[in-house]
């Protein structure tokens, strides 16, 4: 892999965080995190790449004191997308990305109880449902939402490059589906569940993809 300076900040910030999570010293995290990185890197991504995984990482570095164990957080973060196929059906790429993460902490030597809790955080974001008291998995979905209450120019970035993601798929039938998980988002109590997070981002995350539903489907959509 090129090592340009981003590249080496980040391999030095997955390194850290295994440190902290208890990986065993010298146990090839270097080249773990390279091959995270290479996934991030495939060629069909065009929202979900390392500029996401960068962007998700500086939340999580933001707001470390918000969570429980914030090394597990960056570790999940690392992980959470590192399989993705946009042709998966469900949840398919979260599970997968979960196993390979479990996978991954396994062979570094990070003690059990944290690669099931690695594991955990990343299936959370399939669906960003966190219970009440989950501060961690509370700032990886917060994160990994963050997106959705960008200035409207950069959202309509971000919502056009998953459509690039999803080319395969015919207009009306993408349409459809992106309808759908904008309708699930729109259903949850709060997309932001840090109160620091959610006192800035909750009102323009639901205004974006309030607007983007009403482009989609043809119809306004009400700020209920």
């Amino acid at each position: 892999m090129r090592q340009t300076r981003a590249v080496a900040d980040l391999l030095d910030r997955w390194r850290a965080a295994a440190r902290g999570a208890g990986a065993d010293p010298g146990a090839g995290s270097t080249r773990a995190g390279e091959q995270l990185l290479a996934r991030w890197r495939e060629p069909h991504r065009r929202y979900h790449t390392v500029a996401h995984l960068t962007a998700v990482l500086d939340v999580v570095d933001r707001h470390a004191g918000l969570a429980d164990r914030a090394d597990l957080v960056r570790l999940a973060a690392w992980c959470h997308d590192a399989i993705y196929d946009p042709r998966a059906a469900g949840d398919a790429n979260e599970r997968d990305s979960a196993t390979l993460a479990g996978s991954i902490l396994a062979g570094l030597g990070v003690p059990a109880p944290a690669v099931a809790e690695v594991r955990r955080l990343v299936l959370l974001t399939a669906g960003h449902v966190v219970e009440p008291g989950d501060r961690d998995g509370a700032l990886l979905c917060d994160a990994d939402l963050a997106v959705l209450a960008a200035p409207p120019a950069a959202y309509d970035r971000y919502a056009a490059a998953v459509r690039q993601e999803y080319a395969h798929v015919p207009e009306p039938a993408f349409r459809a589906g992106r309808a759908g998980v904008l309708t699930g988002l729109l259903a949850l109590p709060t997309l932001f569940r840090l109160p620091p997070l959610a006192s800035r981002w909750e009102q323009p995350a639901r205004a974006n993809l309030r607007r983007e539903l009403a482009t989609l489907t043809g119809r306004p959509v009400g700020a209920g």
